[in-house]
């Protein structure tokens, strides 16, 4: 019953466009039934053309032959256009749907798994899909619906030779029954090694710079041939075990034609069966070869396509974030808070990873509106954590966090992220104009909205020096411009939106000083009259803050203001003479 479940799941998706799905069906049996009359005719042409020579009967079987075939023709265009038309929709909704799933997925099972095995998810496993719904779905019904057809025509031939080819049937069966389960997990096999193939390629190319830096591209090159090899082994024992299935059914169905073929002309022989009827009936065995070879050829692609919807269904069924931040109450309906103030408060917040060790341990704080929070402290000592779970990236384990006196896990998610800025330490720019990338997930913000933020970020200049403007193309990732071109567009692009609250996370840390001065003062322009917090290693950059806390081992070991924290001679004052040569 749990095999039949992603099937059932799948036939919903098929429900909208039903009419052209049995439109597909009655085409599907009317080639099925043009496939059932031909041997027919054959008992036509033995018994009353060769042996009664019935030249009438010759031109009829003539014309039906012309006209069957035709119309099977017309049947199968048809079928293959509507089923076609219903499996690419259905397969087009299902990659959507996954693909949006995918999106909303929480940062932890993001972050657990291979980038190269989720895209597998939306590539491998829905093109193994598409081929399941469009192609070996048509042949097993067509051939089904055959065979249907010619077993009914062999036993009205003769009932006492069908029962002797039917003794066959049941071996065949368990067959089919025992190959299945090996296929299904074959199939299982081939999807996984197919996902690890393709995450290879991508952190391969992703790290290029790295792996060029270090020389290890014959390293990459052993781990892809390993991946190769695993693919063709898992690709070859479904082979192997389709190929035996082939070969052993042929020749119970041989052995089967041989007895029938015996019994049946000693019926001939004794005048209890016409030779018409005798040919007609071997025809039918003949013909039925054909159905039961596709149906095992399609037990390979019916099997690895269960184990696609297998691993997409289960994919949808992994927890958005809001249900995983949220738990039960995750479908409830949020508060849509309006315009924010920026008032922030952290209540006893305690966090962990998947059951790890606490990042955050009772960590509590207020932070005004429009104050400036500096976040520092050892590597390790949860800085970023911190930051992530005011826009709700992540749910604490115990504790609350605030805004405006609000908890942030009872407000609309989107309506929250709208009003906070987020500046990273590496800035990745999507593939556009710089006005796309700075306005990036807003629709139709003015010109002058963004040449606004822009000045702010101080890249206004660089970007009208351009030929195209605010046009100009950005290659994928940003990799034409410098570090601190890259990061005055990312803060353009979170100034825009007009945030109330602005986190800037270690944006200056892979820059030179020269450079990390001219950021540095984009930066202060953005926070001006928000709720900011910046996370820095280099306490130059955070002297102004109106309050540094200094995070250690996931706990508030200082907080105050810079000169406040240089005079309470701790962990704090000993960092700041590390950096600037005093140790």
């Amino acid at each position: 019953m749990k095999d039949k479940i992603p099937f059932l799941r799948l036939l919903g998706y098929v429900a909208p466009y039903r009419r052209r799905f049995f439109c597909a069906l009655f085409f599907m049996l009317a080639a099925s039934a043009m496939n059932v009359l031909p041997p027919w005719l054959f008992k036509s042409v033995v018994d009353d053309v060769l042996i009664n020579k019935d030249t009438v009967v010759l031109n009829i079987v003539c014309v039906a032959v012309v006209v069957i075939f035709a119309l099977k023709g017309a049947a199968v265009y048809g079928q293959q256009y509507f089923m076609n038309w219903v499996g690419q929709r259905v397969v087009m909704d299902i990659r959507i749907v996954l693909y949006d799933h995918m999106q909303r997925m929480s940062l932890r099972h993001i972050h657990a798994s291979r980038v190269g095995e989720l895209m597998s998810r939306i590539t491998g496993d829905v093109a193994t899909l598409q081929g399941l719904v469009t192609s070996t779905f048509v042949n097993l019904v067509l051939n089904g619906v055959t065979f249907g057809g010619m077993l009914g025509f062999i036993f009205y031939i003769n009932w006492r030779l069908s029962l002797i080819t039917l003794t066959v049937l049941p071996v065949v069966t368990w067959l089919l029954s025992f190959a299945a389960r090996r296929l299904r997990s074959a199939g299982h096999a081939v999807q996984e090694r197919l996902a690890n193939l393709t995450a290879i390629v991508q952190e391969a190319f992703s790290a290029i710079r790295v792996v060029r830096s270090f020389a290890t591209e014959e390293i990459e090159l052993g781990r892809f041939r390993r991946g190769n090899v695993e693919n063709f082994d898992a690709l070859l024992r479904a082979v192997r075990i389709q190929a035996l299935l082939s070969g052993i059914i042929e020749v119970f169905l041989i052995l089967a034609l041989a007895v029938v073929f015996w019994s049946g002309g000693r019926e001939v022989l004794n005048d209890t069966l016409s030779p018409g009827e005798l040919v007609a009936f071997i025809g039918y065995i003949a013909f039925m070869v054909q159905p039961i070879r596709v149906f095992m050829n399609s037990m390979n692609s019916l099997q690895t396509g269960f184990a696609a919807l297998d691993r997409i269904f289960s994919m949808l069924e992994t927890p958005t974030e809001t249900e995983e931040n949220d738990g039960k109450n995750g479908r409830e309906k949020k508060f849509v808070i309006g315009r924010i103030l920026g008032k922030v408060v952290f209540e006893n917040v305690r966090f962990s990873y998947a059951g790890a060790q606490e990042v955050l341990r009772g960590v509590s704080f207020e932070a005004r509106e429009g104050e400036k929070i500096a976040i520092v402290g050892p590597t390790g000592g949860g800085k970023s954590t911190l930051v992530d779970l005011i826009p709700r990236f992540y749910a604490p384990d115990s504790g609350r966090v605030l805004i405006d006196g609000h908890d942030v896990s009872t407000l609309e998610l989107s309506e929250l992220r709208h009003q906070i800025g987020i500046v990273p330490q590496e800035s990745i720019l999507m593939k556009g104009t710089f006005a796309f990338n700075i306005a990036y997930g807003l629709s139709n913000v003015p010109t002058e909205d963004i040449r606004a933020a822009a000045k702010i970020a101080d890249i206004d200049d660089f970007i009208m020096s351009l030929p195209n403007g605010y046009e100009s193309e950005i290659e994928e990732r940003g990799v034409t411009l410098s570090g601190g071109q890259r990061q005055r567009v990312a803060i353009a692009r979170a100034v825009v939106r007009d945030p109330r609250i602005l986190i800037l996370d270690e944006a200056t840390s892979s820059l030179d000083l020269e450079v990390e001065r001219q950021v540095q003062k984009a930066m202060d322009r953005a926070m001006a009259g928000r709720t900011s917090f910046v996370i820095a290693h280099r306490l130059s950059t955070v002297r102004n803050a109106d309050k540094i806390l200094l995070l250690d081992g996931g706990r508030i070991a200082q907080s105050g203001t810079h000169e406040e924290l240089l005079r309470a001679d701790g962990l704090y004052s000993r960092l700041h003479n590390l950096q600037f040569g005093n140790a």
